[in-house]
């Protein structure tokens, strides 16, 4: 407990809150009947007849291969692991540091709302973090071998009406994904966004790295304007010394767990329902070779092609560890029945109501 403690502390220590308090609507855009805001109205474009992207926006739909363990390298499959085992605690974002282009696949409920603000000679990407990003549009071509730093170098330029934004000059020290996916200094990123209409863009990615996977991977954002909302700051600072209280691993949680009867078991496997950061969540949990496990519906669920879950350690027959560093605790109702469960945070317990079958 006292380790899943400090791992929960730190997490909501880097974690935005949603701005849940804001009542001023967003000027100047078009609007429903009803006030809201009008997300299927024609794609604003800038005077110069370009899409215009500028806006707040959010994920909700994830797809593509950059999850999937098998298409990488041994060398980094294993640090995957060992950076599972450790409950994650060399993230950057857990340090205060940049997440370079781990932003570009963040998921709606780990910080992934960002702002762009589109002009005609750059395109800059805001992040929660008070981190930005440049893309240049004045023409010029992407460096050879621009000096590596946390955001990297871009440039971007217009194909009709898709913004194509080429990337490299990354260091090594960011992550992919918050699954710990690492990369070597010879990533270079393409990715292409189009915005169909006023509320939606796609994002579409492409990465290169010959040191860390064969062939290129992809994957495909699904992002909603965030209307009527802003970008609140969210200031890191004692994560940098609440590190030190990261302690132990999946083997402690291994080596702790108790028995449970597989009937037992067999009772929490379905859908739970829920909201996350005010947006609607799944849990899906299954059981395999005896032992109960977790797919996270939604952006954040980077094992979306079934090859990886994460994994319920029992610490009792209701409560249990997960992989990913945070509690579980199943609840029943006066009839025995398994009515929900309860994923624990240091902001409290967020609950998740169980389907019906």
């Amino acid at each position: 407990m006292k380790r899943q403690l400090a791992t929960l502390v730190l997490l909501g220590l880097t974690t935005p809150i949603a701005a849940q308090w804001l009542t001023l609507p967003t000027p100047g855009i078009p609007r429903t009947a009803d006030g809201e805001a009008d997300l299927t109205a024609p794609t604003p474009r800038t005077a110069d007849g370009r899409p215009d992207l500028s806006g707040l926006w959010v994920p909700v739909d994830f797809a593509g291969d950059l999850f999937d363990p098998t298409r990488v390298k041994e060398w980094a499959r294993t640090l995957m692991n060992e950076r599972e085992a450790r409950f994650w605690a060399d993230n950057p974002s857990f340090l205060c540091l940049p997440s370079g282009p781990g932003y570009l696949t963040r998921g709606s409920t780990s910080g992934g709302a960002r702002r762009i603000v589109q002009s005609p000679s750059m395109i800059v990407f805001l992040y929660s973090d008070m981190i930005y990003r440049q893309v240049f549009m004045d023409g010029r071509e992407l460096e050879p071998a621009p000096f590596p730093t946390w955001m990297g170098y871009a440039v971007g330029r217009w194909a009709g009406d898709t913004l194509i934004v080429e990337s490299n000059g990354y260091n090594d020290k960011t992550w992919l994904h918050r699954r710990g996916l690492a990369h070597t200094e010879d990533l270079r990123i393409t990715e292409r966004y189009t915005r169909p209409d006023f509320g939606h863009l796609r994002l579409e990615i492409a990465y290169e790295d010959p040191g860390t996977f064969d062939e290129p991977l992809q994957a495909v954002l699904e992002m909603q304007l965030d209307a009527d909302n802003e970008l609140l700051e969210s200031v890191c600072n004692e994560a940098s010394k609440g590190r030190s209280h990261w302690g132990g691993a999946i083997t402690d949680a291994l080596d702790r767990a108790v028995e449970v009867a597989p009937e037992i078991l067999a009772d929490y496997v379905g859908t739970y329902t829920g909201y996350w950061s005010g947006r609607p969540f799944a849990l899906e949990i299954a059981l395999e070779d005896g032992a109960l496990l977790m797919q996270r519906d939604g952006v954040e669920n980077e094992q979306r092609n079934g090859t990886e879950r994460l994994r319920l350690i029992p610490r009792s027959e209701t409560t249990f560890d997960c992989s990913c560093g945070w509690g579980y605790t199943f609840t029943r109702g006066d009839d025995g029945t398994v009515t929900g469960l309860d994923e624990v945070h240091v902001s409290g317990a967020w609950p998740f109501t169980r389907e019906l079958q």
